[in-house]
């Protein structure tokens, strides 16, 4: 699994919101990862690396990166909407740069993740069917396609989760940090449905502001600018039970480190996001050796 471990631009606090923070250049974020010894991540958003597929896979390879998918908010639920297109765009991106995954959020349409509104069963419907409609364009693409329940999207608490493995067949993006803070168990999903788990993004969380982003009383943006998401092993994410539960039924897909972040300027060369991304990749890269050791 250790072979299996890729980062995020998130985690360097690069992000599709507006408004979300200082951003770092793709340079300086891809040159920390290659650093710290990873070999693998996922796109970021729009304009964080060329649009050019040839020129994205080279500046992957100028830091000995390839790629691993990337994160689409879509407007899923709207009768009225066809994410196709947008869909087969990103699968495009995705061939081009030999990125096996499609990892798909239920955007509600607003920007940012402090505020959603409630589906009716029309809107229940069109989701599902555009989720199924979304895995068969991307399996045709030779590509794997994730719905990533995410908090501030039409899918976030344990419920909705929970329909949507019972309505669709996608496979689902296990985000231990976004399951826990919209009130599921990561742990309890894994081991309860690992069959439906394709990729995996590993983060932390502290619990007790995690419970101020359920109740409504801090904003998720607000909530992350004051450190919600820790390093692993510093929150009350059991990440590994989590990965126990995956490798034991055989899951054999990415751990994405991806750990939302906020900054508000630039920090010095060596500081900032990367000694946080560092102390999650030793504390994965323990729990991997640990494995190993038993298995011999």
């Amino acid at each position: 699994m250790i072979h299996r471990i890729a980062a995020a631009p998130i985690s360097w606090g690069v992000c599709e919101v507006p408004g979300w923070g200082h951003q770092l250049p793709a340079k300086r974020v891809l040159a920390e990862m290659a650093a710290l010894g990873v070999r693998a991540t996922e796109f970021g958003p729009d304009g964080f690396l060329p649009d050019d597929p040839e020129r994205r896979s080279a500046v992957l390879a100028e830091h000995g990166l390839t790629a691993v998918g990337g994160f689409v908010p879509l407007v899923l639920h709207r009768p009225d909407h066809d994410p196709l297109p947008e869909v087969r765009s990103a699968l495009a991106r995705s061939v081009a740069a030999a990125a096996g995954t499609l990892v798909l959020a239920a955007a509600t349409g607003e920007h940012g993740y402090d505020d959603r509104p409630a589906l009716d069963p029309e809107g229940w419907d069109t989701l599902l069917r555009n989720l199924d409609l979304a895995a068969a364009a991307a399996a045709d693409a030779g590509v794997t396609a994730v719905l990533h329940p995410h908090v501030g999207t039409m899918v976030q608490a344990p419920l909705e989760v929970g329909r949507v493995l019972d309505g669709s067949g996608i496979g689902l993006c296990l985000d231990t940090g976004h399951l826990l803070v919209g009130g599921g168990d990561p742990v309890e999903l894994a081991r309860r449905a690992p069959e439906r788990v394709a990729h995996v993004h590993l983060k932390d969380v502290d619990a007790a502001t995690a419970g101020e982003v359920r109740d409504g009383r801090v904003g998720y943006a607000d909530a992350v600018a004051a450190g919600m998401y820790l390093p692993l092993g510093r929150g009350a994410v059991d990440v590994r039970a989590v990965v126990t539960a995956l490798e034991d039924h055989g899951y054999r897909g990415w751990y994405v480190l991806e750990q939302d972040t906020v900054l508000r300027t630039e920090p010095a060369p060596g500081a900032g996001p990367v000694a946080e991304v560092r102390a999650s990749l030793e504390h994965l890269e323990l729990i991997g050796r640990e494995r190993a050791g038993r298995a011999r």
